[in-house]
């Protein structure tokens, strides 16, 4: 009886690395906190989740002419994030709120792992018959 890894870990590695690309991407944004004109990005966690678990279509640019499609990742937008409070330099980063997204990101990251580390324990119980 063979294991099937995608059965037996579930959503959580989709979840890992989906985690580990939206901490690069509000490093980035507390990265350039100062840079003028610079708008803070982030990911819609939930809605690229749920786009992972089914299959999706690519798109492709047959003709130079057509419009790019939007730049994906991990199959969702990367998408623009609205600021509370305008600056007057045109920058969007606000970076309280930017460091909490970052710190609320990491824990999840880590609770990520704590599930992952679960199911290794579970799976190896089970091979094992401890």
């Amino acid at each position: 009886m063979t294991i099937n890894f995608a059965n037996a870990l579930g959503i959580h590695p989709q979840a890992l690395t989906l985690r580990e690309k939206r901490g690069e991407i509000l490093a980035a944004n507390l990265a350039n906190a100062d840079t003028p004109n610079f708008k803070a990005r982030d990911l819609d966690f939930q809605s690229i989740l749920k786009k992972t678990q089914a299959p999706s279509a690519t798109l492709e640019r047959t003709q130079d002419k057509h419009f790019a499609p939007e730049q994906m990742f991990l199959g969702g937008k990367l998408m623009y994030r609205n600021p509370n409070q305008v600056s007057l330099d045109g920058n969007t980063v606000e970076s309280h709120i930017e460091q909490a997204k970052y710190a609320e990101n990491a824990v999840q990251y880590q609770a990520s792992l704590q599930f992952i580390s679960g199911k290794f324990a579970g799976l190896k119980t089970a091979i094992k018959g401890d």
